[in-house]
């Protein structure tokens, strides 16, 4: 893949026109300017992106956002949409961690208020909220009350005192996707995913104290109870080993069976199959089960997050108090209706490293949001800036209301542990004020700032483009990491 190759459609939308390659379907475009562009040259996601243009039932164009780097079959920053009924659906298109996303919690306290007891606080956070690979947590569950919780997502977390009706509210889909079907869920993946609810997990997954920086988008900071200098809380975390196994058995069974659908693909890893086949239909019940594992596992963290503001400010300071702004996936299949070519029709979208970005007005927004348009999430890497925007209707015109999820890597996890100390980058991050709590130097290492794009680049883009808005700009002063 060239520059050249390309098309400039607007100054922050490229385009590879169908014509590229005999087996496109739909043209290929890709939100960015001219560096990151060339940043994402340097890997093979935009040959991968080309690649998902070719998938059956795929309509308008593939996409994909300036934080876009190689993945499994999709490149991270995917999104596409393939039309029911016989469009497919495919698990590289979700990623292993289904429903990997975000869930910013805010307070009532300031920057000010919190400084004396923020490194306590930080120390209880790396307690109470267990991480690292394979990690346990404090919810141990036998198999039958472990289905219930994947089919009833965070409705189960409400009943079982983890949650409260506010925190259901705004999250998205309500944290249960209706029709999760524990029976299309493996032995295996039940076995890997009794004893992770409430767990962080390892690699880029994070919770972060962070201060609201900046405001850009007065209304709607106030209507999520946004603030200068104000404390909130990011958790970034997914379905654990639950979700990634069943990524893994479905990317099994799909190469099994991909050749009796007629399918012919350009990379084995797009494996699919139509949304309207058994095999697609299991995928999709169990990918549902894997999202809300999902919910349910960033619902029991905020419950250890409240815990932790209490036990470490509990008479110290006047209210400290966790409540939800909004939760977001970002890795996840759904089946949305969107407006193609002059159509109203049913699709299957599929967001792998990209958020949902509803605009003002969607029906499925909760009434606090719906005139402002849809929070979304936006986490930069530890020791830079991460976003919080809105969607727009601009998102729902051009990008199956779509956005950027994060910053995107220009890293390997192996480049990055060659080129930085852990120990180092600790340092680092300690002397700028960030308290940092890690499992692991190495661990750490791998997902140091360098390791990754600009993220208020990817942003600028994304606003420039119209398919987001930003509202507030976050810094963190506490990272604990897996």
């Amino acid at each position: 893949m060239k520059r050249s190759d390309f098309k400039r459609i607007t100054p922050y939308i490229h385009e590879i026109p169908k014509e590229f390659r005999h087996d496109m379907r739909v043209p290929a475009r890709f939100y960015a300017d001219g560096e990151l562009l060339e940043m994402a040259l340097g890997d093979k996601s935009l040959d991968q992106l080309v690649n998902t243009a070719t998938l059956p039932g795929i309509v308008k164009h593939a996409l994909a956002m300036p934080d876009i780097h190689q993945g499994y079959g999709f490149p991270i920053g995917g999104v596409i949409a393939t039309e029911l009924p016989d469009g497919v659906i495919s698990p590289g298109g979700v990623g292993y961690d289904i429903n990997c996303g975000v869930r910013l919690l805010a307070t009532h306290l300031d920057k000010e208020e919190i400084a004396p007891y923020l490194d306590e606080l930080a120390t209880l956070l790396q307690i109470n909220c267990p991480s690292g690979v394979g990690q346990g947590g404090s919810v141990r569950l036998n198999r039958h009350e472990l289905e219930r919780l994947v089919e009833q997502g965070s409705e189960w977390a409400l009943k079982n005192g983890y949650a409260t009706p506010m925190d259901l509210e705004r999250t998205e889909e309500n944290g249960r996707l209706a029709g999760a079907d524990a029976s299309k869920v493996s032995d295996r993946a039940f076995k890997r995913g009794l004893d992770q609810i409430g767990t962080l997990g390892a690699g880029n997954h994070f919770i972060e104290v962070d201060v609201v920086d900046e405001i850009f988008y007065d209304k709607a900071a106030q209507r999520m109870g946004l603030f200068p200098g104000q404390i909130v809380v990011q958790i970034h975390c997914g379905s654990r080993g639950f979700g990634h196994q069943i990524c893994t058995d479905y990317v099994r069974e799909f190469q099994k069976v991909v050749h009796k659908f007629g399918i012919h693909l350009p990379d084995r890893e797009l494996v699919c199959a139509p949304l309207s086949s058994r095999e697609g239909q299991d995928y999709l019940g169990a990918m549902k089960a894997a999202a809300n594992y999902a919910f349910v596992n960033r619902q029991v963290l905020t419950h250890h997050i409240r815990r932790s503001f209490e036990q470490a400010l509990a008479g110290k300071v006047k209210n400290f108090t966790v409540y939800q702004v909004y939760d977001i996936a970002h890795n996840m299949a759904k089946i949305e209706t969107h407006e193609v070519d002059g159509r109203t029709v049913q699709v299957c979208v599929h967001r792998k490293g990209a958020t949902r970005a509803f605009g003002p007005g969607s029906p499925v927004l909760p009434d606090v949001y719906r005139d402002i348009g849809q929070p979304v999430l936006v986490p930069g890497s530890m020791g830079t800036a991460s976003w919080v925007l809105v969607g727009t209707e601009k998102s729902m015109a051009q990008s199956f209301g779509s956005t950027c999820h994060g910053a995107g890597r220009t890293m390997s996890r192996s480049q990055a542990k060659r080129t930085v100390r852990g120990t180092e980058l600790r340092q680092e991050l300690e002397e700028s004020g960030i308290h940092v709590r890690a499992g692991s130097m190495p661990g750490l290492a791998e997902e140091a700032p360098q390791a990754y794009k600009d993220v208020d680049r990817v942003i600028e883009v994304v606003h420039g483009a119209g398919i987001a808005k930003k509202v507030a700009r976050i810094v963190p002063v506490a990272v604990i990491k897996g």
